[in-house]
């Protein structure tokens, strides 16, 4: 009987021995998921971040602004080169023509081989080209062309590699407000470059345009060759390996890495996911659209206000550009907020729920949150203004109103324009962060195809219809296109729900 008596003390407390040694495992192990959890997405501070956007900002200006700072001294390289108009304007369309396909290279290569890399080498092709094109012989019409389109191979995709520093470094929540501010890079483009074109094909020659171009990219070239760290997080996770010297600045501020081996991936893929694609059409035309507006600025102010100069109708981009500029920082801080929203909104929802079907912690997971609704909310708004000031400015150059009357109009069209851009490329960079440099490339890829489209027929619509009727053409274009939309807020939590489980298989 005390035989039986004692197994039984020894069974109970060998059972109780097993118990508490399970629940100090599972608190362990749920300590353990919770600093999990808790990991930071990037190691770098706040103000590291902000640091590495504003860097990689400087090398974004580089894109517009090779663009735009050449349209005030079209005429003076139609006259030097001793030809029309039409065919210095070709020079644009094979600009934006390669303005969209080169990031599909450059932007494919960045997400395998790192960012810095291959925005040094974009930053000294542009360099060079840029030498190349002050130095071209009037008589060499052809070398001119070929120049433009070198130019356009380097300096095009810096966009998109900038828009892959972000996803790699910020999160979800961060990425609206870092958007917002790099996107001042690209914007300053617009708003200065014609007015800097205007001037020193004024006063120093068509040529100083180019010399201006060739040391600005070398200043940029040497500011990443010296502060840039390397960000692809295949290569540096989030901040914390360390890398090889090849990819380390010269000056090491922030950043930590050691790259494996590449993986190539073929970012044309990315236009056969249906809410991508969707996404892109709708961006592109009205890119298009846009573009149409700013490449006619210097011709039609020109024939419909003749009093103005060549310095003048620079000045005149200011206005456009200054509305695209402050709508990257107010849309940005929108992003943010809105995201903010939609997140507090569902993690009240969630403490409601008797079923705790979703935990509050877990509502900003990819599968529980609503991201196309949170990106696109403010987006029918600006869509409609936008719409309606493109029908506006077209009948205001057909009167030929007062010229405050068009540049009111190119302000509230740049501010929305942006405002538009800045949700759809957050949004994107949003749906595959992991490829954040190849869906910016397909992003310029149909935009710019469309805007050389755009850019080839502008002049023989205005010709043919006059202004007043084709931007009333383009913005009922615009207007039919709005449904897409509602189309990426329905169709976009199934499209990403299939990409996840195609994952998940794979």
């Amino acid at each position: 009987m005390a035989l039986v008596e004692q197994t039984h003390r020894n069974s109970v407390t060998s059972s109780k021995t097993v118990t508490e040694g399970a629940v100090t495992h599972g608190l362990e192990k749920q300590k353990d998921n919770e600093q999990v959890a808790e990991k930071p997405y990037s190691i770098y501070t706040r103000r590291e971040k902000w640091f590495i956007v504003m860097v990689a900002s400087s090398a974004a200006l580089f894109s517009p602004l090779t663009a735009n700072v050449y349209f005030p001294a079209i005429p003076t390289i139609a006259s030097a080169f001793h030809t029309s108009i039409e065919s210095i304007n070709l020079s644009v369309t094979v600009y934006m023509v390669l303005q969209g396909i080169s990031p599909m290279f450059w932007g494919t290569m960045a997400d395998s081989v790192g960012r810095r890399p291959i925005l040094l080498a974009c930053l000294l092709v542009l360099c060079l080209s840029c030498i190349g094109l002050a130095l071209v012989p009037t008589s060499a019409y052809w070398l001119l062309m070929l120049l433009r389109c070198i130019q356009a191979a380097g300096s095009a995709s810096t966009v998109a590699l900038g828009a892959g520093v972000i996803g790699d470094i910020g999160t979800p929540a961060e990425r609206g407000g870092f958007f917002g501010i790099f996107a001042l890079g690209p914007q300053v483009g617009p708003a200065l470059g014609p007015i800097v074109g205007g001037i020193l094909a004024d006063k120093l020659g068509w040529r100083s345009i180019f010399w201006f171009l060739c040391m600005m990219s070398a200043a940029c070239f040497a500011l990443m060759l010296i502060f840039l760290p390397e960000t692809l997080r295949r290569l540096v996770g989030d901040g914390s390996v360390i890398p090889s010297p090849f990819y380390r600045p010269l000056v090491p501020l922030v950043g930590k890495g050691r790259p494996p081996s590449p993986l190539m991936n073929n970012p044309l893929r990315l236009l056969f996911y249906l809410d991508v694609l969707n996404l892109l059409v709708f961006n592109g035309i009205l890119y298009a659209v846009f573009y149409a507006v700013n490449t006619t600025i210097s011709t039609i102010f020109a024939t419909k206000y003749p009093f103005l100069n060549e310095i003048d109708i620079g000045l005149c981009f200011l206005v456009i550009g200054g509305g695209m500029t402050i709508s990257t920082v107010l849309s940005g801080k929108m992003l943010d907020a809105d995201f903010q929203r939609t997140k507090n909104r569902l993690v009240k929802k969630a403490e409601e729920d008797p079923e705790k079907r979703i935990r509050p912690e877990d509502v900003t997971r990819e599968e529980n949150f609503p991201v196309e609704r949170a990106r696109l909310r403010m987006i029918p708004i600006f869509t409609a203004i936008f719409v309606l000031t493109c029908g506006g400015y077209g009948w205001s150059l057909q009167r030929e109103t007062n010229i405050a009357v068009p540049l009111i109009l190119q302000f509230i069209l740049g501010y929305t324009f942006m405002a538009i851009m800045n949700c759809m490329q957050t949004l994107l960079v949003d749906l595959l962060p992991s490829q954040s440099s190849s869906i910016t490339a397909c992003n310029n890829l149909v935009r710019c195809s469309l805007g050389a489209l755009m850019v080839s027929v502008i002049d023989l619509l205005v010709n043919a219809l006059g202004p007043g009727w084709t931007y009333v053409l383009l913005a009922g274009i615009c207007m039919a296109c709005s449904p897409m939309i509602w189309l990426a807020i329905w169709i976009g939590p199934r499209c990403r729900a299939k990409r996840r489980a195609r994952n998940t298989a794979a």
